[in-house]
């Protein structure tokens, strides 16, 4: 028997996959649908008596609010993280909208913090504070600090939050030289 110029390889292309979720977001959502139905029933049986603008003021209000209600908290339902031989990526939401890829080769370093919370980063949702950096936080808890090259930071709700850290420092190659 010969040996194949090619052996087959066994491909694991994530080297670490997580997940933080929101479920309060699905209630909000619930909020904008209520909102998004109440400006369709207006436009569909109004007896208003002060005018079509008005009305139509009140329609358009009422659906735009209720879409962007439940867009902006569906996008934010979820956070997942994937890390792979090259990249991390952050994709939020059913959609995977925001998303970010960060080559591992722009990464200095990955902390644990044990304490994200939404009022640190001024609420839920992709974030950002120039003192602090950028973030994704989808739920008070865990997270990921990621310590860029460039000097910035990135954090990131997700479960076991340990795990990825030690996956991603296990991951990084040495970085550029000043």
């Amino acid at each position: 028997m010969r040996d194949h110029p090619h052996p087959a390889k066994t491909q694991h292309p994530d080297l670490w996959t997580g997940r933080a979720t929101n479920r309060v977001q699905w209630l909000l959502a619930l909020g904008g649908a209520a909102c998004l139905a109440l400006g369709i029933e207006l436009a569909v049986d109004s007896a208003w008596k002060s005018g079509v603008a008005p009305l139509a003021m009140a329609v358009v209000g009422c659906i735009a609010a209720g879409l962007l209600v439940i867009f902006g908290t569906l996008a934010f339902v979820h956070v997942d993280l994937k890390l792979d031989k090259e990249s991390l990526e952050v994709r939020c939401g059913h959609i995977g909208v925001p998303r970010r890829r960060i080559p591992l080769s722009h990464v200095a370093g990955a902390e644990f913090d044990a304490h994200v919370t939404p009022r640190q980063w001024g609420g839920w949702g992709y974030r950002w504070r120039p003192e602090k950096g950028t973030a994704v936080v989808v739920r008070r808890g865990e997270g990921v600090v990621l310590r860029l090259w460039d000097g910035h930071t990135f954090t990131i709700t997700v479960d076991n939050a340990e795990a990825a850290v030690r996956a991603i420092k296990d991951s990084l190659r040495p970085g550029p030289t000043h």
